[in-house]
């Protein structure tokens, strides 16, 4: 075929369009900014409300739910440029997986991790426990992506299988990191929960300063639940310790001296009178009263909660890809 022009085809081409269309004809539509903030996490989790319905009403590790849900977010995360692995291990008889996604830039002998369990309990869709930490950390390493900023640091988000029967996926993780690879950790920060219906807002003591249960994290960890406290504190809400009591992903971390903290909003445990008095709520009522159950789904989660979480964690991410820990 001959070729033309590129300016004389393009003249033709606005010449038959202007006999072609009346002049009153609309501009094509605008294209559509994408989610961010809070509203991007909402979107997230009806997304996996969705897997969940279309999957036996669950998400759980070794189910299709679950291999959905990551493949969902794994999408989310090539698109926005991170380098992303699937590690694949055994749990419950059968075949789940962990999703990682790191940064390409940043110093890979210092590691930051953002860490959330992606299964749920076979109940139910498990949107606050634990769509919420997934959906919010996921949101959260978008928004950097989305700045366009170079860390300092390397930034690795883990989305956890198996959390659900007894922290498999985490514990697989750790163990299979080489000592090396173990010391390029700097710290790891966890998100279970970040959204409770009858929300309390709690950081994981990482100084025993609460004085209760197990002793206070590895070097590190103090400054960890500073920095959230802090970041709380200016999304308007005063947080409490949480004892490290081994319940999440974080216990794999702190066995092997690695620095931890994140942010909870409750389960099962019933808030007290003084809690409802300083953060809202319903005093005498769990934290959760749907945890662990089929009623666990977008209408589970308190959006002001969740809000203040993904500002908290939004904060740690933009503040340790500069330097950890902060000044």
């Amino acid at each position: 075929m001959p070729k033309r022009p590129v300016l004389a085809t393009a003249t033709a081409l606005a010449a038959v369009s202007a006999l072609a269309l009346p002049a009153t004809a609309a501009s094509a539509p605008a294209e559509v900014a994408p989610l961010t903030g809070v509203a991007a996490v909402q979107d997230h989790l009806n997304e996996l409300q969705g897997i969940a319905e279309a999957n036996g009403g669950n998400r759980a590790a070794g189910q299709p739910g679950y291999k959905a849900s990551m493949d969902y977010i794994k999408a989310q995360l090539d698109e926005a440029g991170y380098t992303t692995t699937v590690q694949e291990f055994s749990a419950i008889g059968g075949t789940t997986y962990n999703l990682l996604a790191e940064t390409p830039e940043g110093d890979a002998n210092n590691v930051v991790m953002f860490g959330a369990h992606l299964d749920s309990v076979s109940r139910g869709p498990g949107i606050n426990d634990n769509g919420t930490g997934s959906a919010a950390i996921l949101q959260a390493a978008l928004d950097y992506a989305g700045s366009g900023a170079t860390p300092k640091n390397k930034l690795r988000f883990a989305f956890w299988g198996a959390e659900e029967q007894g922290l498999v996926g985490s514990q697989h993780y750790v163990d299979s990191l080489s000592q090396d690879e173990q010391d390029q950790i700097a710290a790891y920060l966890n998100f279970d929960m970040v959204g409770s219906p009858n929300a309390g807002y709690f950081t994981y003591d990482g100084d025993d300063s609460d004085g209760e249960g197990a002793g206070p994290g590895p070097e590190g960890s103090a400054q960890i639940e500073q920095l959230l406290n802090d970041s709380l504190a200016q999304a308007g809400v005063e947080a409490e310790g949480t004892d490290f009591d081994g319940r999440s992903d974080y216990g794999p971390f702190i066995a092997v001296g690695i620095p931890a903290g994140g942010t909870f909003t409750g389960a099962e445990q019933t808030k007290s009178a003084e809690q409802a008095q300083k953060w809202g709520g319903q005093a005498g009522e769990a934290f959760d009263p749907c945890y662990h159950q089929s009623c666990d789904t977008v209408d589970n989660v308190d959006t002001q909660a969740l809000d203040r979480n993904l500002q908290a964690i939004n904060t740690a991410v933009t503040t340790y890809a500069e330097q950890f820990p902060q000044p």
